[in-house]
């Protein structure tokens, strides 16, 4: 078989495996649907709150539903108590989302305060219990859709325990574990360990997902084939550029690729900015997407001078004045 494979978690076969990984402030399902045109094959959401969702917070609700083209989705819940993720594991049957993920390692500050993201990797035990109840509300609420966890490597370099706490994920019923190989403290400096996903890949019974620097098809490709892990998340390697799904499947297809044309960057970029008007009105939109809109222009002709007029853009009649769609 070659790189580009189907994946199985739990009972769910996914046709490839070139995941979306979850992404705070840019999975957003305008997004996510940008990506499963350009090839995504699995996606899932934002991490949502598990205590914001168990008191009914709209903010929170926002970003639970579909996309259109979303054939296949997980949602990710972050916590630190078992109790709350299992009832706002419960909340998600109105969304049928195909996975529930398991947010164990967001290293930011406010979210590894409350004990949740990262944190959990300090506390292996309570992880487990919190797998442990999203899979019970899983059976009871949602069809028994598999639960899966992202993990980091460790809180440090001192305490690298992904293998433990794979394992315990594992043993608590998680149908995938995703690892991103660096550790809480790293954040998102340094470099990606990347033996360390091939090391827990040969250590579980479950399919492991890996993710960290992966920026080409290339990057993917040599993931794959060096860890053998069963799939690839990208994350920061996706921003302002879902091309990389559709490249990177036709390099392990054994196809050429090449880059998007600029008119196709703004092309997309564009639609991605009325999918976000529709979701979340035109003024918030176009001031989420000149962010957006930087990342798709960066490395094309004239792109400093059109983000310099891209930054003041403040209705979607302004961007497609400046990029001439």
């Amino acid at each position: 078989m070659g790189l580009y494979r189907p994946v199985n978690i739990g009972s769910l076969v996914i046709p490839g495996n070139l995941f979306l990984a979850p992404v705070a402030g840019y999975s957003d399902r305008a997004f996510r649907s940008v990506c499963i045109d350009q090839g995504a094959d699995f996606t899932c959401t934002e991490m949502v709150s598990s205590e914001a969702l168990t008191r009914n917070h709209v903010r929170t609700e926002i970003l639970l539903p579909r996309a259109e083209n979303e054939a296949r989705y997980a949602v990710q819940l972050f916590g630190a108590d078992p109790d709350v993720m299992y009832r706002a594991a419960l909340l998600l049957a109105p969304w049928r989302p195909e996975s529930v993920d398991i947010n164990c390692g967001c290293p930011v500050p406010k979210v590894v305060k409350t004990g949740a993201g990262s944190a959990l990797m300090r506390s292996p035990d309570r992880l487990g219990r919190i797998v442990e109840a999203v899979v019970r509300a899983s059976k009871e609420a949602l069809g028994g859709v598999p639960v899966t966890v992202k993990l980091r490597s460790g809180w440090d370099a001192a305490s690298l325990n992904y293998g433990e706490c794979g394992r315990i994920a594992a043993e608590s019923g998680a149908a995938l574990v995703g690892l991103h190989p660096r550790t809480r403290t790293q954040g998102y400096t340094g470099k990606s360990d990347w033996s360390l996903i091939s090391d827990l890949a040969s250590r579980l019974p479950v399919p492991v997902a890996g993710s960290g620097d992966l920026f080409s098809p290339e990057d993917a490709e040599r993931m794959l084939r060096e860890t053998r892990c069963a799939a690839v998340m990208f994350a920061r390697g996706a921003m302002g550029n879902p091309f990389i799904f559709s490249a990177t499947k036709s390099l392990l297809s054994g196809e050429t690729w090449q880059e998007p044309s600029s008119r196709e960057r703004l092309e997309t970029a564009f639609r991605q900015l009325t999918l976000l008007s529709r979701d979340m009105g035109e003024g918030f939109a176009c001031k989420e997407m000149r962010k957006q809109f930087c990342a798709y222009t960066k490395g094309i002709s004239g792109g400093a001078a059109l983000r310099n007029r891209l930054i003041h853009a403040d209705s979607i009649e302004d961007y497609r004045v400046i990029i001439e769609i």
